[in-house]
């Protein structure tokens, strides 16, 4: 099995920054994909971006151009630094690990945008 922790959500001003960690331990295998997913209250949970061992990055459109997914394979942590933060991006952010056979997810950190 693979635990994942996160860390790092919190109250922030539209128009700042927050970064993410989520920190994997267990059994990880090589070739695995990170993800970052957010649910904001009563809506679905929707992909935010994703990474893989490599430099292969995707984002959602909502995102693109403000946050950045990262890693540190030596480590096995994900990153999410997030700038120019909007109202609009306040949810629950949720860490994901996937490799071919096993997949979890954290406990999610908040995050609010307000003012």
């Amino acid at each position: 099995q693979v635990q994942l922790v996160e860390s790092g959500g919190g109250l922030v001003q539209p128009g700042g920054s927050l970064r993410l960690s989520c920190a994997a331990s267990g059994s990880i295998r090589s070739g695995n994909v990170m993800s970052w997913f957010r649910q904001a209250p009563g809506k679905q949970r929707d992909l935010v971006a994703v990474i893989g061992t490599g430099v292969t990055t995707n984002y959602a459109d909502s995102v693109k151009g403000r946050f950045t997914i990262s890693r540190d394979n030596a480590k096995n942590t994900v990153f999410l630094q997030m700038a120019s933060l909007k109202p609009e991006d306040t949810a629950v952010y949720y860490c994901n690990y996937r490799d071919g056979f096993y997949s979890a997810w954290g406990q999610g950190t908040q995050v609010t945008v307000s003012s």
